[in-house]
């Protein structure tokens, strides 16, 4: 999720929660107001009523109008000391209507020149009351539901041009690619934090590119200084071998030291690529059909290993397609391919089933190999030949990690090597 997003949805929520909050405590405050306005107008109303009966008791004996109903009844003088003034909401029939209204109601108690307490009924239409608190709450509804679009508008707006500088330290960022130029990050914000993001950005990749340079010169300088003196010591080696006649125990010795030497060459262009396929200096790519790679190594490998007599099985079932440089590619299938090769017994089996999504190699063996050490750099399993780098399965990793594939072992009463996107 964008850090845009992830902040206007934590804001949209919490501004949510206390806007209805605040429409929930306005609503009732409303209401407690409307229902405190109409016990004031039945206060008023009582004064009214009681001072009309101390002035004329026939009014004891009338019960108001439609509108604004009262009734009197007689009480004991008991009932009148401890009585307490209390209003509530009810209903009254209405002949007229033929149906019940809401009411708000008053008690109250008076007593007459006569010394006679009476208790005071007052009940008041509330249809006003009722009518003005939905149109309060259907306003309010309409108040809260665009003030809470406009506030989300607004804060999107400013955030999205806030967020505007990061949108476009994150392009350059997608631009920034290894052994390339740093190219120019045009970044204008008076915001300091983003500035201060960009400059280090453009600082590290500054740093990054010169340290794939140093590193490049390196590794070139090394393969052309290690490569050289390994070719002219195993050139002397050769001639000192053919120049003079010597004894079978000092060839034996030239035989070995020139097979070291030969390891010696093996294990740099080893290290070298490597070293090469880790930084990422096999820049030219291209779709590549595994299935057709195979097709042009697998005859020649086969022929080289013709007489261990390996059957082999194959199985096509689509095409493996993927984005990499061909050189590197064919690395991998040698790699994977020879492993096999090498590794199965005389007599045994080599499968290879290939997908649309998968490419598995399978040979024959004894037993399984450690499946967490299998692709570690020199790693030697015990059945593993003596001229053996231990840098193949390594390689084939380093290979298919850098084009986002996978490459697994598992162990099924064969060796099984599975790469698969």
């Amino acid at each position: 999720m964008k850090l845009l997003h992830y902040i206007f949805r934590q804001i949209s929520v919490l501004l949510f929660l206390l806007m209805s909050a605040w429409g929930v405590f306005f609503y009732y405050a409303i209401l407690e107001e409307v229902t405190d306005e109409t016990d004031d107008s039945l206060e008023n109303y009582r004064d009214i009523i009681i001072r009309s009966a101390l002035q004329d008791s026939t009014i004891l004996d009338t019960q108001g109008t439609l509108m604004s109903l009262y009734s009197f009844r007689p009480i004991s003088v008991e009932e009148a000391a401890g009585y307490r003034e209390k209003y509530y909401d009810s209903t009254v029939y209405i002949e007229i209507e033929d149906e019940y209204e809401p009411v708000r109601v008053m008690k109250s108690c008076f007593m007459m020149p006569s010394g006679q307490y009476y208790e005071l009924e007052i009940m008041t239409s509330t249809l006003e009351r009722e009518d003005m608190i939905e149109a309060i709450l259907w306003y309010l509804l309409a108040l809260f539901t665009l003030l809470l679009l406009c506030l989300l508008l607004v804060t999107r707006l400013v955030l999205k041009k806030s967020f505007r500088p990061l949108d476009r330290l994150l392009e350059w960022l997608g631009k920034v690619q290894p052994g390339k130029e740093v190219p120019p990050l045009e970044n204008d914000t008076k915001i300091q934090e983003f500035s201060k993001l960009g400059e280090a950005a453009i600082d590290m990749s500054n740093r990054s590119f010169k340290a794939y340079q140093e590193q490049k010169q390196f590794i070139e300088n090394a393969s052309h200084e290690l490569q050289t003196p390994l070719a002219i010591v195993r050139g002397k080696v050769e001639l000192l071998a053919e120049s003079e006649p010597l004894t079978e125990e000092q060839m034996k010795e030239l035989d070995d030291i020139y097979n070291t030497l030969g390891r010696a060459v093996k294990l740099n262009k080893s290290l070298l690529l490597l070293s090469r396929i880790e930084n990422k200096q096999y820049t030219d790519t291209e779709d590549i059909v595994l299935n057709r790679v195979i097709d042009n190594m697998l005859p020649d490998l086969m022929d080289i290993y013709e007489s261990k007599h390996i059957s082999l099985k194959r199985e096509d079932a689509g095409e493996f397609i993927f984005r990499g440089n061909a050189t590197l590619a064919q690395v991998l299938v040698t790699n994977l391919l020879k492993n096999a090769l090498v590794h199965s017994a005389e007599g045994g089996e080599l499968h290879i089933l290939i997908n649309s999504s998968s490419v598995i190699i399978k040979n024959s063996g004894s037993s399984p190999l450690e499946k967490d050490k299998i692709f570690q750099r020199f790693y030697h399993a015990q059945t593993t030949k003596k001229d053996s780098m231990g840098l193949g399965l390594a390689i084939a990793k380093s290979i298919a990690a850098s084009y986002r594939l996978s490459l697994d072992y598992t162990w099924d009463g064969m060796h099984c090597f599975r790469l698969h996107k």
